[in-house]
Parts: C-alpha cells; structure tokens; sequence
C-alpha cells in the first residue's frame, strides 16, 4: 500500500485538499490517504467549520500550532511535523498554496528524502514583501512534483530552471471544489439570513442579487496603517451599494482600535468570517466583489463576477488576462473610481481558464500514483 500526508494549515488549503481526499478514496485498495492539520487557521469559522462543511473527515494528526512570529511557528511545524514523519514514513506529501505550513512541512520532508507534491505551484507575486511569495519559492525550489494552475505557473518554474519532468499542468483544483458544491452554494440562504439582521433595514430595501458589493480585506498595507483603513472605509461609503464586508478577525481588532467601529457608514453591513458554501453564494450573486485576497480573484473569474483587487500584484495573472479581475493597486482613490465605474454597468467580459473544469484533483491523483509506481 502507497501511503501519502496531505498537510493543510489555513482556510485556502482546506478548500484545496477536499477535492483530493475524495480522488483518494476511489484508490483505497492502493493508497493510505491521511491529513495532518497543522493547526496554523484556530479560529473555528477558519478551521472546525471548514472541515465539517467541506466533507473532510477528522484530520489524523493535529500538530496545534497557531500564534507567534513567522520564525516561531515555522520552527514548531518542522519539529512536530518531523515526528508524524518519522512515525508514519509516507511515501509522499501533498502540500497546497502558499502559507507558512506549506513551507515548513516541505523543508521537513525534503531533508528527510521524502518527496514532496505541491499543489499550485508556480504562481508569483514577484513582490518578496509578501510571506507567501518566500513560502512559495521555497516549497517550489524543493518539491518533487509541481502541479500547476495557470500559464504563469509554467513561464515562472521554466524561468527559474525548473525541471520540466517535475511540471504538469493540472488545472485549479481550488475550482474543483466550487464545481462540487455549487448546489449547496445555490441553495444557500445567506441572503435571506442577512437580510433579517437588524442593520439590514436601515441600510438597504435589502439584498437582492447584483445589487450589494462584497469585500474582504486582511493584508497589512490595506488595515495595520491606520490612515489606509480610514480611506477603505471611506471609498466604501462612497459607493452607491449597500456593502457586505465580512470581517476578518485583524480587520476588525484595527478598525476598533482606531474608533472606525463606532462610526461606520449607514451602506457597510459588517459580519463575522462566514463558512465557505455561504461565502461563496455571496460571492456569484454579488454586483461587485473588491478584495485583497488571491483566491477569491480565481472563484470571481469562474463564477463571472466582477472583481477589483486591491493590491499592486497578483500572482494569478490569469485572472486579469482573461478573467474578469481588475488590478487596481492600492489607491483607493482609483478603488472607488473603477467600483463606480462597474456599478454603472461598466463590466469587464471574461472566460474560464483552460482546465478549470472540476476535475484536477482526479488529475493530480493520477499522477502521484504513476509516478510512485515508477520509482
């Protein structure tokens, strides 16, 4: 029997590695497919709920390491992972995305001689302010299989000398997972629920699909700095939207903290995190999605939505190639100018990527097991 780690740590890897367990378990008579949890995402709308709403069984091990500087928690993964490493002795680890997880585990494994997949290889920032761009170079540099998501992917691993007996291209397995849940994203009531709340009446007749805009913000640059947050707020309040803004758990410590909280505009309707199936049906029936994120530039494109990120950067230029995501940088200035210009029916036409069709992880699978086989 083939034995393989799967390792997730925060709420993107969650949503990556659902569609791969379940490719797993059409091989149970070839493969020990288990999943480790690092723990890094404790917040139970980031972790708990992730598991239960994406199908995931219960993770085998749970390292629990949350908290701490970059340096701190990364030294405790590698250590306590090296211990699931060395009781298990899997013949390979599945790592996805980009986080500090994502990393830690794969310098564990390589020193150990043991390979190492990694699942959305490729992408760049180019911007190496960013832990994720280091978390991903890193994991690329030592992996033993690199499965790719997007053009960009193949041009950055071709550049940087990277063998190209390691590369597929497999399509977004991110996607794979919208594919498999859109019925429970179609069935959500999200809409309904939020439109009982309290502040629903007096900020809007209610929300009705394409009529609200919907935004996440988590980077430093757009919440630590006090003066940047007070500019988000504003460009928000300037939009003729009613705005659902679910809140991240740094945002919204920042926004308190500088008094943002007490005086927020009439047409912000501020939430907790919310799980991924409503989420994601706030998502496709939004008029506008304005995000800091990197994955929600991929679901938009799928789902037809119009999207403006809010950074300087993307390393999923795909997105904006062909999809329907605008890079806008980081004035909010020119934020609230191109959401204006959306919002008065200025849309951006957009396609799907090729291979975002549902059906990478069954990709993936197929090549992890030929290739074991051949070793």
């Amino acid at each position: 029997m083939i034995k393989i780690i799967s390792v997730v740590g925060a709420r993107p890897n969650f949503i990556k590695i659902a569609p791969v367990y379940r490719a797993f378990r059409k091989y149970t008579d070839k493969v020990i497919h288990k999943i480790c949890h690092t723990g890094q995402h404790f917040d139970t709308n980031m972790s708990r709920v992730f598991f239960e709403e994406l199908e995931i069984p219960a993770p085998d091990f749970n390292l629990g390491i949350h908290g701490g500087s970059h340096a701190r928690q990364v030294a405790k993964i590698m250590i306590e992972f090296e211990k699931v490493l060395l009781q298990e002795k899997p013949d390979l680890i599945l790592v996805p995305g980009d986080v500090n997880s994502t990393m830690a585990v794969t310098l564990v494994a390589s020193k150990m001689g043991i390979p190492v997949g990694h699942i959305e290889s490729g992408l760049r920032s180019f911007d190496r302010t960013m832990p994720e761009e280091i978390n991903r170079m890193v994991t690329d540099l030592l992996s033993d299989l690199l499965f790719v998501s997007e053009p960009s992917g193949l041009e950055n691993l071709k550049r940087e000398g990277v063998d190209e007996k390691k590369i597929y291209f497999t399509g977004n397995v991110m996607i794979d997972s919208l594919v498999y849940y859109l019925p429970k994203i179609n069935d959500s009531k999200i809409l309904s629920r939020l439109n009982a709340t309290e502040e629903i009446p007096a900020a809007t007749a209610g929300l009705k699909r394409g009529n609200y805009v919907l935004c996440t913000f988590h980077r430093p640059g757009n919440v630590d700095d006090p003066g940047n947050l007070t500019d988000l707020i504003k460009m928000l309040e300037a939009l003729p939207a009613p705005v659902v803004f679910p809140v991240h758990p740094r945002t919204r410590k920042n926004m308190e903290q500088t008094g943002l909280y007490e005086k927020l505009p009439k047409n912000l309707i501020l939430t907790e995190p919310i799980g991924y199936i409503d989420f994601l049906a706030l998502v496709k029936n939004a008029g506008l999605v304005i995000t800091d994120s990197g994955g929600i530039q991929e679901e938009t494109t799928f789902l037809g939505v119009q999207c403006i990120t809010v950074r300087d950067n993307t390393e999923r230029p795909v997105t904006v190639e062909v999809g329907t995501n605008r890079l806008i940088g980081t004035d909010f200035g020119k934020v609230k100018e191109a959401a204006l210009k959306v919002l008065a029916g200025e849309k951006k036409e957009g396609r799907i990527p090729d291979l975002w069709d549902g059906r990478t992880a069954g990709r993936i699978v197929e090549i992890v097991l030929d290739k074991i086989h051949k070793s």
